[in-house]
């Protein structure tokens, strides 16, 4: 005996192992007892039962530690009695006995489970006790391995975080819930899903694969995921390979977090504190260029009142003056106007009525640069708390800006409404097929004094995204060259 089994030996002698027969043979059942009976046995208790009824009658009562099943029991055999007794929920070992030695009666009984396999004529005390004590160790050691997998599978079904499972090949294999609630795919559906697919462009799946497969993790890599619906979220991913007992990578694990909102109200953070500082400078300005241009205008006033009102020049040159303090007024109320917070007069409206009159103002441009209007107004309710003229002001900016940026008898403005899947924010998305706009001048769009046109100040998307803010809404831009912009509009319920 080596120093496993005196072990084993030693160990299971402490407790007694209650061991039931099911042999239909009254002879072998005789046989059996001698050789448990013998002294190296003695820990051990063997009952008997002939028949497969009482046998199956046992397994309900979970009475006994091991069965011991003969291969013949009848009608049945005792490969349908291992089946039948998973199927009632035992988790007690079951060792299959046979007359003759089957591969194919052997292989069958463990793939269905059975702890082992024997064959009578070969069995004396020393092999059948040492199989029984094996076959309840390794059914002591399965169950503890059964309960860390549930308790952990159970961690993993439940986590808030997304966690997913891929193999060697990078291939979705398992996702917990939360993946399947982020990016809207079932487990199954993930499974035979090309992972390229939930990525924005292959250059972030490659270089996430790279990194991984050159250091074996990667962490928090920033990247957005677009979802089945085709919601984009920006997330954080982190991925770390798990290798096998050769050290070869065998497959990876991984964690997903939604930062869309976290990114979203440090962007308002940002945008309130620009808006914040404008309003700042816009109030200083004001401050000093009022008062001389105040006193610049009572002086041309004054001035008019003495020169000869029948000098052509003069008249021309004194107009021109006027003309200029009164643009200079008029930009600087412009810009206070456009950091300052907005006071809103809100009222539960819907807001496709809103973008329908919104509309009726840009008509004439449409119609005089012959441009083509695709209208989309969702069915859905899309009642909001807004103030009507405010937000017509700023729908109104994004639309002139649009037919600006296309050609004209070219041009094709299209203005869809929309309610978010959870219910809770209505959108507006206005599309053009004008040039686009690089990701640089993106990133400035709602600056002050920003503008790609000749005669415009740069304030009309700063007041948009005021009047936006103040309602506590969103406003997103994606444009590509040659292509043409869309803006989306969002307001709360």
């Amino acid at each position: 005996m080596n120093q496993l089994e005196l072990t084993l030996d030693v160990t299971t002698k402490k407790d007694k192992i209650n061991v039931l027969l099911v042999e239909d043979d009254e002879d072998d059942y005789v046989l059996t007892r001698t050789l448990v009976s013998s002294r190296e046995n003695a820990n051990i208790r063997l009952d008997w039962v002939d028949s497969y009824a009482d046998a199956l009658k046992a397994v309900c009562n979970n009475k006994y530690d091991v069965y011991l099943v003969d291969y013949r029991l009848g009608e049945y055999t005792g490969i349908d009695l291992i089946q039948e007794a998973f199927r009632h929920g035992c988790h007690a070992p079951m060792i299959l006995l046979t007359g003759q030695d089957d591969f194919s009666v052997d292989q069958s009984a463990l793939e269905l489970g059975a702890a082992d396999y024997l064959v009578k004529g070969r069995i004396d005390a020393q092999v059948l006790g040492r199989s029984i004590r094996y076959a309840l160790k390794q059914a002591e050691t399965l169950a503890e391995l059964s309960k860390n997998e549930n308790k952990y599978r159970t961690l993993f079904e439940r986590s808030m975080d997304a966690i997913f499972v891929m193999d060697n090949k990078m291939q979705f294999r398992d996702a917990n819930p939360s993946v399947e609630q982020l990016l809207g795919y079932s487990r199954e559906e993930l499974q035979r899903l090309n992972p390229a697919r939930l990525f924005v462009g292959l250059d972030f799946l490659r270089q996430l694969r790279v990194t991984v497969r050159e250091f074996g993790q990667i962490k928090d890599f920033e990247t957005t995921l677009i979802s089945k619906n085709g919601r984009r979220r920006i997330c954080l991913i982190s991925v770390w390979s798990v290798e096998d007992v050769m050290g070869q990578t065998d497959w990876y694990q991984g964690i997903v977090r939604d930062i869309t909102e976290q990114k979203r109200a440090q962007q308002e953070l940002i945008i309130a504190e620009k808006l914040s500082m404008t309003g700042k400078i816009a109030r200083s300005i004001a401050h000093e260029v009022r008062n001389p241009l105040t006193n610049l205008s009572l002086a041309l006033e004054q001035l008019k009142e003495e020169l000869p009102s029948d000098d052509e020049y003069l008249t021309m040159y004194t107009d021109i003056i006027n003309r200029n303090v009164n643009r200079i007024g008029q930009l600087i109320t412009e810009m206070l106007n456009s950091s300052k917070p907005r006071e809103l007069d809100r009222k539960a409206q819907s807001l496709n009525d809103v973008v329908r009159d919104t509309i009726e103002l840009v008509a004439d441009r449409l119609k005089l640069k012959s441009m083509q209007l695709i209208t989309d107004f969702t069915e859905e309710d899309c009642t909001v708390m807004i103030d009507r003229e405010q937000v017509k002001v700023a729908l109104l900016n994004v639309f002139i800006n649009a037919v600006e940026a296309m050609e004209q008898n070219k041009g094709v403005l299209t203005i869809l409404t929309s309610c978010t899947d959870d219910d809770e924010l209505v959108c507006v998305m206005v599309s053009d097929n004008g040039s686009g706009i690089t990701e640089e001048n993106r990133k400035r769009l709602f600056d002050p004094f920003f503008t790609g046109k000749s005669s415009g100040m740069g304030l009309g998307l700063t007041t948009t995204q005021n009047i936006v803010n103040s309602h506590r809404g969103t406003i997103d831009v994606e444009s590509r060259l040659g292509e043409g912009t869309t803006f989306k509009l969002c307001f709360p319920k």
